[in-house]
C-alpha cells in the first residue's frame, strides 16, 4: 500500500476540497473524516447513519420502551381486581 492509498481520517482543508468525493466515500465506508483549518480540527464529515446514532430522536418519534421507562412508574400497582360475575338486566 503506497502513501497515496492510505485511508485518511484527517484532512487539510485544501486536500479535502480537492478530493471531496473521496472524503465523502471514506466517511460512508470507514467512518468520520476530520478536516483541519490552519492546523486545527475544524469540522467532521460523517455519514447520515453515524449522525442519526448521535442525535436524539425527533419529537413524537420516541420508541415505546424508552417512553415507558421515562415515566418512572416503578412501584406503581397496575394489577386489577378479579372481575366477578355481574347481574345484567337484559
Amino acid at each position: 500500500m503506497s502513501a497515496t492509498d492510505k485511508i485518511h481520517s484527517r484532512w487539510k482543508l485544501e486536500d479535502a476540497k480537492a478530493r471531496f468525493s473521496e472524503v465523502v466515500r471514506l466517511a460512508r465506508t470507514e467512518g468520520p473524516q476530520r478536516v483541519s483549518v490552519r492546523g486545527k480540527d475544524a469540522v467532521v464529515v460523517m455519514s447520515v447513519e453515524a449522525l442519526a446514532r448521535l442525535m436524539p430522536p425527533e419529537p413524537g418519534h420516541v420508541p415505546l420502551v424508552t417512553f415507558m421507562e421515562g415515566l418512572h412508574l416503578d412501584g406503581l400497582d397496575i394489577s386489577r381486581a378479579v372481575d366477578e360475575e355481574r347481574d345484567v338486566d337484559l
